[in-house]
């Protein structure tokens, strides 16, 4: 939960909104009801809010503002290390009126009292916003899926590794995410020929 709570909060605050929420959904999805459940439920359709209203959608960001709001209401101020005492009355402001909202400057979202940015991440949230990215922008998933297996056996084995290095670029440097992925890319395919070749020995 951790890796995934901080790098969908880093990919909010980064601006990509829409894809936020693909770092909480399946873990929200097998949650049984508690607050837990409404926590992320809220988490989720908040980004929806600022998806929204970015986007001049009164209807849909009103309508989300006001469930968002009551499924974080009983939750402490600071739930997971989130800062919800920012998020909620913002809620109440797009319930009430979205169209006077500063769209521009919605709340950023804090973990433990840091607006949280991709340099902040560790292995595994960094991993996880790598697939996230990867989603969004149309990388093949697949690619990237690998590229973190590829990178944690590189942590088991010495610490380090250009994998490991790679993901950290492909999150950290979005200007540059095209010609990290197609880096990644060409090594994937090098570790998964080697991979290929050594199945082959034991047909």
């Amino acid at each position: 939960m951790h890796a995934h709570l901080r790098a969908g909060i880093t990919v909010y605050n980064a601006g990509r909104y829409h894809a936020a929420h693909d770092a909480w959904e399946d873990h929200w999805i097998d949650l049984d009801a508690g607050d837990e459940e409404r926590f992320l439920h809220g988490l989720i359709q908040f980004t929806a809010v600022v998806h929204h209203g970015t986007d001049e959608n009164w209807s849909g960001a009103r309508g989300l503002a006001e469930s968002a709001g009551e499924y974080l209401s009983a939750l402490p101020a600071d739930y997971r290390g989130v800062n919800l005492d920012d998020v909620r009355p913002f809620l109440a402001r797009v319930a009430d009126d979205p169209g006077s909202v500063d769209w521009d400057n919605p709340p950023k979202l804090t973990h433990e009292g840091v607006a949280v940015g991709y340099g902040d991440l560790d292995f595994e949230a960094a991993a996880v916003a790598a697939e996230v990215l990867a989603e969004a922008d149309g990388y093949d998933e697949a690619v990237v899926a690998d590229a973190v297996d590829y990178a944690r056996k590189e942590l088991d084995e010495k610490g380090e590794g250009r994998f490991v290095g790679q993901l950290f670029a492909f999150v950290q440097e979005p200007a540059d995410r095209g010609f990290v992925y197609a880096h990644l890319s060409n090594h994937v395919e090098r570790e998964r020929q080697k991979d290929d070749d050594v199945a082959g020995l034991f047909d």
